[in-house]
């Protein structure tokens, strides 16, 4: 069979059929006290960005429960932990501020969507509020809301992405031989492994 490629916004809204009216009236553009509660209770968030070209980029960001700060109805920040220092998407963010993020609850199949626009802070009186075991941010992703809703549990539940009786972590080998096997790396094999061993990695979380 050949492809059918869709080409409009017509063509596309014929196949799905119209949105549900509660799918539209949901998108909100200030923080309601329900989505202060949920950023509270998420350790996990998606950030999606894009350069000036419109090369995309996914991130994703990590802390214990209620790591995103709320500074008013409509203005979030998220602290950045060190990594490798891509900053992938903070290079995106300086092209282009737009982004959208995505802030998970574990067990939870439902979402809560944020879009808006981005600026990186490397300084605020807020800093003194993220930090985590002594340590104190070096930059913030700053984000006005411009638009933000909660998402709906479907794809979660096809996935059955938080059901332990669907999770295979050994469908794939380890880490280490993932890296050793799609990228040249001086390391080898064996000090990869201790490099990414949880108790040895989990000392690099933080500094």
């Amino acid at each position: 069979m050949s492809w059918v490629e869709i080409e409009s916004e017509a063509e596309l809204r014929e196949l799905l059929g119209e949105v549900m009216p509660r799918a539209v009236t949901k998108e909100r553009v200030r923080l309601h006290e329900r989505d202060r509660q949920w950023l509270a209770a998420s350790p996990f968030c998606l950030i999606a960005t894009s350069d000036a070209d419109g090369a995309c980029d996914v991130s994703p960001k990590g802390d214990p429960a209620g790591f995103t700060y709320v500074i008013d109805d409509t203005t979030i920040a998220i602290p950045d932990r060190p990594g490798n220092r891509r900053a992938d998407g903070f290079h995106n963010v300086l092209a282009n501020p737009r982004v959208g993020l995505i802030f998970l609850i574990p067990g939870r199949d439902e979402t809560l969507r944020v879009n808006g626009r981005a600026r990186l802070v490397r300084e605020a009186p807020f800093f003194d509020e993220m930090i985590v075991k002594g340590h104190r941010p070096r930059l913030a992703l700053v984000v006005e809301i411009e638009q933000i809703f909660f998402h709906c549990a479907k794809a979660f539940m096809r996935g059955g992405v938080w059901k332990p009786g669907t999770w295979a972590p050994d469908a794939l080998p380890s880490n280490a031989t993932l890296i050793k096997d799609v990228q040249a790396t001086e390391e080898t094999l064996s000090e990869l492994e201790a490099y990414y061993a949880e108790a040895a990695y989990s000392k690099k979380l933080y500094g």
